[in-house]
């Protein structure tokens, strides 16, 4: 019995495990604990390691990779159609060994323990941001019953708030007095966590090379290169800059049938986000940049003379932005504004 790829069909406790040999056929169908898993590749010749890019991929991937094993992982929605009829654990396992054999199939590049670890910041920091902006609307509900209306804006909110905890002339019942205050100091201790990330995001790009060179491009702060570093790495997955765009999804969606070419909105493919951060980011820096004298401020001025719109143009900059910082991870080069900028 030899294994030449060894799909994996991962589960919280029991995995699912098929051998193929070099002719593909199934040798080996099994299922078995996550740390019998362990100990049976550790026992195993040098072969393919195919699994899901899924939750504890990354992990076993790296302690498979330990014991000199090819690691292969895939999305999950290119290994689907390898799944015959029939859907069972057994049968994903075996068409994940079946897609890693493909020759055209793509595959997620194995991260690092740190790229997780910035990852998971990330992660954390989005979930806060968001249990913040539930609380905000929250508030104003609850504010908007009783006949007190705010300006828009999360800082004319948090003074008006404070202002009316601070009048004792309020026509607040005690209770909901009682429990704004309450809302108010949980928006405080959110306030101070997620100022605490942000932080821990600043060192991490201060002290990395490749965030610094990143944080030179217009529109890409802290938080986009640090997350582009955890998702990316040093970009040596795609072999080229167009990759990285159509990957976040950037790109034009196409349904081209009879050789008729039909091209739609944005796909929205790949890391939401991330793509969220590069748009943000260049609806931030197009004003500037629109105004400068440079390749890239001619290129954005030509399309706001076409009358393009002006969304168009954010996500054709956020699509530039990517691609610029592809070359910076995979060249090791800090963004210069007077380079010529392709059309």
């Amino acid at each position: 019995m030899s294994i030449v790829i060894l799909g994996v069909d991962l589960g919280k406790n029991a995995c699912s495990v098929v051998g193929v040999d070099a002719a593909g056929a199934v040798v080996i169908r099994r299922s078995m604990r996550r740390q019998t898993l362990i100990d049976y590749v550790a026992k195993l010749p040098a072969c393919v390691v195919a699994m899901e890019a899924c939750c504890g991929a990354h992990n076993l991937g790296r302690l498979f990779a330990a014991h000199g094993h090819e690691i292969r992982l895939m999305s999950p929605e290119y290994v689907r159609p390898y799944v015959k009829a029939q859907k069972n654990d057994d049968r994903d396992a075996e068409g994940i060994a079946e897609a890693a054999s493909r020759p055209t199939m793509r595959f997620v590049e194995l991260k690092s323990q740190e790229q997780l670890d910035i990852q998971t910041l990330h992660r954390v920091r989005s979930r806060l941001v968001a249990e913040r902006r539930s609380l905000i609307n929250q508030l104003r509900a609850i504010l908007l019953e009783r006949g007190t209306i705010f300006p828009v804006g999360r800082r004319k909110l948090e003074l008006g708030i404070d202002a009316l905890l601070a009048d004792e002339d309020t026509t607040l019942s005690p209770r909901l007095r009682q429990l704004v205050g309450e809302l108010r100091a949980e928006w405080r201790e959110l306030d101070t966590r997620v100022e605490a990330l942000n932080g821990e995001f600043v060192e991490l790009a201060r002290n990395d090379a490749a965030a610094r060179r990143l944080t030179s491009i217009p529109g890409v702060g802290v938080l986009n290169a640090t997350a582009l570093i955890a998702a990316v790495g040093d970009a040596s997955s795609f072999a080229k800059a167009r990759d990285l765009g159509a990957w976040l999804g950037l790109v034009p969606r196409q349904h081209t049938t009879g050789g008729k070419l039909r091209l739609l909105g944005i796909s929205k493919r790949g890391n939401t986000y991330l793509r969220t951060l590069l748009i943000h980011g260049a609806r931030a820096a197009l004003p500037s940049l629109a105004r400068s004298e440079t390749p890239l401020g001619r290129w954005l001025t030509g399309m706001i003379e076409r009358g393009v719109h002006r969304n168009a143009i954010v996500v054709a900059l956020a699509n530039k932005l990517a691609r610029i910082a592809w070359a910076a991870l995979r060249k090791d080069a800090t963004f210069e504004r007077g380079y010529p900028v392709a059309a």
